[in-house]
Parts: C-alpha cells; structure tokens; sequence
C-alpha cells in the first residue's frame, strides 16, 4: 500500500459512520487504553491522563507537545513545536499535520508509544457543533467593536481575519497585538473551551492569561485576546432555544434582552479547520506585534529534537528478495539442496513468473527512487493502458504524477504566473486520463490554483469585495469546495505525502478557503440584501432611501467596494425618471443617449423602466428627424414626421408637440404679415415670450434683430407679465390652495375650475416673463425665479396628487383636472 493511501475497512469506518480513535500503548502496557471520542485531544504533561503516568515517563513530554483530532472523517496528530517530538511509524511529525491511519505506530517523545486504533464510537454520540451558539459581545460600546456570533466550531482568532482585521485602520497597534493563530475555541463533550495558540501577547479570560491547557468557557465570562482592547463578554445559547432571528445580551444592561441587528453582527457560520489551526508556520516576530502593556508569562522555547532514521534500503532489498525466492520460509534454501535439479527448476520458474508479473511496478519504483518521475508516468500509463484496474499500478502513477508535475506548477504559481500554472494543469490532466486515481489530485491542484488566482488577482483575502465582480468567483470556488469536503482533503492530503513543498499552498489554501468562507458569510448576503433593496426601491421612486442605505452601507461594510458606482447609476436612473413622470420628450430623450449604467442591478432595472415608461427606439429615431426638420426651419416636414409617429404611450405627448408647433409657424406666418403695421412690436414680443429658446432656435434667430431692436420694450412687458403672475398667484393663494377634497370631486366644480385656471395662467405668465430675460440674457431680480420656483412646485404637487387618484377618479375626468392644471402641456391630455 502506498504512503497516504487508507484500506478500504478504514475508509468505510471513517467517512460512513462515528468512530473513536484508540491508542493502545506499546512500550508500556501498564498505561492503560486512552479512548479518544472528542474531537479534539490534548497530549502534555499537564493534560489528562499523561498526569497521573509516572514522571521518568512524562518527562519526555512538553507542557503544549502535541494535539490529536478528528475532521472530515479522518484522525490526525499535529505536533506543536514540542522539545522531543512526535513521529508516526518512525517518521517526524514536523509543522504539517499528520494524517493517523489504523495500525500506526505513534509516539510522543521517543519512548512513550502508542499502537493507533480506528474504532467505531462506543457510545452514540450526538452531534453538538450545531448546538450551541457561543456570541462575542465587546465590553466597550465606545471603541466601534461589533459582537461575534460562533455557530460552528472550531473557531480560530486571527488577525488576519475579517473579523479583527476590519478595525486595522482606526486601530493599527492593538489588531497586531492579536497574532495569526492566536487562539481556538472548540466544543469538548458539547461545552466550549478556549485554548491559547502559544501567541505573543497572550489570551485572557477573567483578567487571568492562559497557560498550556484549553479552559471551558461559561456565560458571563471575559474574554480578551491581546491586551484590553478586544475584550468580549461571553454568552452561550442553545440554538434549540433560539428562533431565526437570534436574540442577544445587552451590552449595557446584561439582564435585558434585545433583537440581534444582523447588519452590526457577524455571524460565524462555517468552522475553521484544525489542519489550519495547527499547522505552525514560524513568523519573524516584528516589534509593532508586542504589547508592552502585557505581563508575559516566561514559556522557554521548546524545539524539536530530530533524530537520525535510517531506511535500511538494502536490508530491506534483501528481505523482500528473500520473501520471493524462499515463500517465506527461510528454512526452504537450506533444504533446497535436496529436491534435486527439478526442485530447482522448479522454483526458479516460479521466481521468474513472479519477477516478471511485478516488473512494471519495480521498473516505476526504481524510476521514483532515481527521481525519473517523468519517464515514471510513462512507463505506468503504459502499463494501465494494458492494464486496467490495477490499484497499485494507478497508486504509483499518481504518485509519478504528482512529483512529476507539481514543481512545475508550484513554481509559476510562487511567481504569479498562472497561466503557466494553468498549462501545467492541463498537461497533467492529459498525463491522467489512463488514470483514473489521479484524475481528483489534478482538479485539486486546478482548484488551488484558481483559488490562488482568484485571491492574488483581487489584491489578497483582506481585499475589498467587489460589488457585482467577485460574488460568482467565491461562490463558485466555494461550491467546488462545499460538494465533498471531504474528498478535497483526503486529495490535499495526498498530494502532500507524495510532494512536501505542497505543504505551503495547502496551508495557504486553506487560509484562502477560511477567509472567502467568512466573506460569504458576511458580505455576500449583505450585497444580496442590498440588491434586493435596489429591486425594490427603484420602480417605487425612493431614491432618497437608497441613498441613505448607500451611505450606511459605505460605514457598515467597509472592505465593500462599488458604491460609488451604485450612486452615480443612481443619480442617472433618477433623472431619468424625473422626466419620464413629466412627459417631457425632448430633455427625457437627451438623457436616454447619455445615459451609461455600470452595475447590473441598475442595467435590469433600466431595461424595465424603458419597457414600461420610456419611448421605443422606433418613437426616438423618428423624433429625431423631427426635431432635426424643425431646427433647420423645415416646419411643415417636422408636422409630416409627428403626423406619422406609430402609436405609443407618448402619442398624448408627441400630439401636444404637434399643437405647439403649428401654433408657432400659424404665429410666425401671421408676424411676417404684420411686419409695419403698429401692433406689429407687441404681437413680436408675445411671440417671442412663447418660443424655447433650445427647441425653437431657428425662430428665436430669426427674429433675434427685430427683438433686439425693441430690446428696452421686451425688457417692460416681461416686466409687465411677471407682475401679472404675481397677483394671479396671489389671488390663487388667497382663494385657498386646490384641496384634496376638490381632488376628489366626481365633476369639475366652479371652483375647482376657477383656481385650475388662476394657477395654470399665473404659471403661463410666469414664464413667458422669464423666457425673455433668459433670451436677452438681461439681469432680473431673484424674486422672480422665486415667484416661478413657487409656481411651478404647486403646479407638481397638484399634478402629482392627481395622478395618484388614477384608480380612484374616471379616466376622462382626470385627464380634464390635468389639462386644466396645465403645468406639463404634454402631460395634461395624458391617459392615467
């Protein structure tokens, strides 16, 4: 069986149903049995039941030696820098963990050994990692800290996590008093119990810093990681107890309850890997990371003890050529002699059967040993071409394979070549096709390296997440993760027997892996929030809503990029629909060309609005013919153009148009007559008054020398016309304001149609006046873009107030109030 291979009874006990590790002593039987059933379990001098052994045996041991624990269906052994070490079957454990397979040999120390046992569970064990719900909430509600809610475990304190590493711009020094693996918490027999990581400025609970040994925690308690910023008091809840929407301890007032705001909670719902936790990396340790402030408790450096191995090659050689020729039994060469030339033939040709049917796999160990491992893969490729189905055959191709091609690609990996990375992949997937046991080792180099790509290529895992970008990237490297975690990590695993410089990009990966987890805990559901609002809020018109929900976000969520983007989408798609809701054609179509969203949510919500609100393109390119005939003067082509307008939900807004251009070439006929005659500068001048000076440009310079010529006159009527608006205004206000009640009214009453009209003629007025100065360019006092400004606002609010009666008023009766309104002409024959 090849090294990181399980038998099949093995496999079948660890990943189909509970089971215990057993370690049964070999150097000294007195000890007893230790059964482990938790998941996590503690070896040192200090633990249980290593104390009561007797001190020549436990000598060896370090206060924090070694942990032993259960994940993912399987056991593992990590050693924790221990002075004499930990090995399996004579191999040091070093900084990676070590898988832990039935029949293994593991010793702590060098003497204190231990025969591994893969059980099944004596005792049923319910599953309690979902049970209980440990929540972080921050002593001090001053320092912007936000509670921790731990669902699954274990839970690992990092700096480098989310979590903490949020607050490293307002708080540099204290988030590096926190180290990488500062501290785990986990469940023993259900009940959570915090460990300290061996980290520089240590953990506390009640004030006190922790030793050596994991201490239950219990609600009440306080906790802080690295001094006494990061302090939290602990509370423990049954997730039996508990509804969906989880219910907290008041920070202020213990003994009050309050809803848990999800959006000032962190929610931790995907456990942390012991593989992680426990797989040391020796960091330098900067001077920034030390907090003076702290009493450091003196632990002396205990390192590991390497002793000397010897594999024995050619003893062991010499044994199994002593097993081939003999069957075992050593006794048959010195009673060979005796069956005579035919029993030496005989057995010769038996030997020779032997030799050749094993030939394919010596020739591929011999090339393994000699480091040939690409003419290794050839040679066993070949032979399961011919071959098929032959375990062992496939178990030493991919083990060819994988040293074969790995350094390959974790080289361009190291320079962030992934497109070299990705071409070794596909060359090693091409190598794997006779294979089908190294087909899963290639996707789980594939998925490292996309996970590597994907991570590097956004600027690190504490890289803002970006909106709309990244939420298809981590979900689908999750997902790949997420269908059989198992099997990942049994594959990892392999690939690390086979390639020890495989164990940088495993442990990296898995600190990728924790930290997307995290990020699609945390930020994906808020941007599924947030564009679900957006959903929401758009076709209704709350823009103001969204705004203050940007902002908010912006302080909540601070790695979330992509909100200015979302504001600028915004501040287009509300202008847009400003001007639908006023119907006014030109400036609306003006805003439809230069309108450019950026975001996906905003692009979807567009497309609706211009299904359902705006023009088509066919109504926009004939306007614009019109409107390019009736710049040039062409007046009778831009009537033709409007006349064969398709019909719309804008033909109520392109007929106004219509009315609007015919009476401007009627008046500007009938000026033409007029030209000498006395009232000629008056009808100039109302003329004038009515004219758009964008719109009807070619009108305006047209007459442009004859208004310039009367220019003082122009200047006195639009005088003359404002002041009429101001006492038509007045007089509407003295009336009293259009109310709801005349709103409703089933007819147009008297007075209904009387202030409709003191309102619509004062607004009429109002900007005839103004028109003028604007096309003089002629300085005018500010209270009259005030008596406008006033005029125009009623002119909304009534309009408004009567389109939202559309399913109360008759169809035709609203369109008669709004046309008596007036306000937007081209609105007021509009079909509610």
């Amino acid at each position: 069986m090849t090294p990181g291979e399980a038998p099949i009874a093995e496999l079948r006990v660890t990943h189909e149903r509970e089971f215990d590790v057993v370690l049964s002593p070999v150097s000294h039987p007195e000890l007893g049995t230790i059964r482990i059933g938790d998941s996590l379990f503690a070896v040192g001098r200090g633990e249980s039941p290593f104390t009561g052994y007797p001190h020549e045996l436990i000598s060896v041991l370090s206060r924090r030696h070694a942990r032993v624990f259960i994940e993912h269906g399987a056991a593992y052994v990590a050693d924790l820098d221990s002075k004499n070490g930990t090995s399996i079957n004579g191999t040091s454990v070093r900084q990676t963990p070590h898988r832990l397979r039935d029949g293994d040999e593991l010793c702590f120390g060098g003497t204190l050994c231990y025969r591994v046992g893969i059980e099944p569970s004596a005792h049923a064990q319910a599953c309690t990692s979902q049970s209980v719900i440990l929540t972080l909430v921050p002593e001090r509600g001053d320092l912007g800290l936000q509670p921790i809610e731990v669902r699954s475990f274990p839970f690992l304190v990092s700096k480098t996590d989310d979590l903490f590493a949020r607050y490293k711009t307002h708080y540099p020094h204290q988030v590096n008093y926190i180290s990488r693996r500062h501290a785990h918490i986990f469940l023993k027999a259900g009940v959570p119990c915090i460990e300290d990581l061996g980290s520089t400025n240590g953990t506390f609970l009640a004030g006190k810093r922790l030793e050596d040994s994991a201490i239950s925690l219990h609600d009440g308690d306080v906790l802080a990681f690295g001094g006494d910023h990061f302090v939290y008091k602990v509370q423990l809840h049954n997730a039996s107890d508990l509804e969906a929407t989880v219910t907290v301890i008041s920070v202020s007032d213990p003994t009050k309850c309050e809803l848990l705001d999800t959006d000032k909670t962190t929610f931790v719902g995907a456990a942390h890997s012991f593989l992680e936790i426990f797989c040391i990396d020796q960091v330098a340790q900067r001077e920034d990371e030390v907090n003076e402030a702290v009493s450091h408790v003196a632990h002396a450096p205990e390192r590991d003890a390497q002793l000397p191995h010897s594999q024995h090659k050619w003893r062991v050689f010499a044994s199994e050529l002593m097993r081939v020729f003999s069957g075992g039994d050593r006794t048959a060469i010195r009673h060979g002699a005796v069956w005579g030339v035919a029993g030496v033939a005989l057995l010769l040709v038996v030997a020779v059967t032997l030799y050749m049917r094993g030939a394919s796999q010596r020739e591929v160990k011999a090339l393994l040993a000699d480091g040939n491992y690409s003419h290794a893969v050839t040679v066993a490729n070949r032979d399961l071409e011919r071959h098929p189905a032959d375990s062992p055959m496939e178990a030493l191709a991919s083990e060819a394979l994988m040293k074969a091609s790995v350094p390959e690609w974790l080289s361009a990996l190291r320079r962030g070549d992934f497109d070299r990375a990705a071409a070794a992949i596909a060359s090693a997937k091409t190598l794997a096709e006779p294979n089908p046991d190294a087909k899963p080792l290639v996707d789980e180099l594939a998925w490292v390296g996309d996970l590597e790509r994907f991570v590097v290529g956004r600027g690190g895992t504490q890289a803002p997440i970006r909106m709309n970008a990244d939420e298809d990237r981590i979900t689908g490297l999750l997902a790949r993760w997420n269908a059989d975690p198992q099997a990942h990590q049994h594959a990892l695993d392999r690939i690390s027997s086979y390639v020890p410089e495989f164990a940088e990009p495993y442990a990296q990966a898995m600190s990728h892996l924790r930290a997307l987890q995290s990020d699609n805990s945390v930020y994906l559901p808020a941007i599924a929030r947030l564009n679900a609002a957006i959903a929401t809020e758009l076709p209704r018109g709350n823009f103001d809503t969204l705004r203050a929900m940007f902002s908010d976000y912006a302080e909540k969520y601070p790695r979330l990029a992509g909100l200015d983007r979302l504001r600028a989408d915004l501040q287009q798609y509300a202008a847009l629909a400003d001007e639908a809701r006023t119907r006014k054609l030109a400036p609306l179509v003006a805003l439809m060309k230069s309108a450019r969203f950026t975001t996906p949510p905003f692009q979807q919500q567009y497309r609706q609005l211009a299904a359902t609100q705006l023009p088509s393109d066919a109504v926009i390119r004939q306007h614009d013919l019109v409107a390019a005939a009736w710049q040039r003067g062409d007046g009778q082509q831009a009537l033709a153009g409007l006349q064969s307008m398709p019909p719309s939900p804008w033909s109520d807004v392109l007929a106004q148009e219509r009315a609007h251009k015919q009476a401007v070439l009627d008046q500007f006929g009938a000026l033409q007559k007029a030209r000498g005659m006395k009232d000629y500068d008056e009808q100039l001048l109302t003329f004038y008054g009515t004219l758009d000076p964008v719109d009807d440009a070619w009108f305006v310079q047209a007459i442009g020398a004859d208004v310039s010529s009367i220019r003082d006159k122009a200047l006195a009527r639009a005088q003359d016309w404002l002041t009429h608006s101001q006492a038509l205004w007045r007089q509407y206000r003295e009336n009293g304001a259009i109310g709801g009640a005349q709103r409703l009214e089933s007819g147009i009453s008297a007075q209904f149609r009387s202030q409709a009209r003191l309102l619509s003629e004062a607004q009429s007025v109002a900007q005839q006046g103004m028109r003028i100065y604007t096309q003089l360019r002629a300085d005018h006092s500010g209270d009259w873009d005030s008596l406008l400004s006033a005029i125009n606002a009623e002119v909304e609010l009534q309009r408004r107030s009567l389109q939202e009666l559309r399913m109360v008023l008759d169809p035709e009766l609203l369109r008669a109030k709004l046309a008596l309104i007036g306000g937007t002409g081209s609105e007021a024959g509009n079909s509610p």
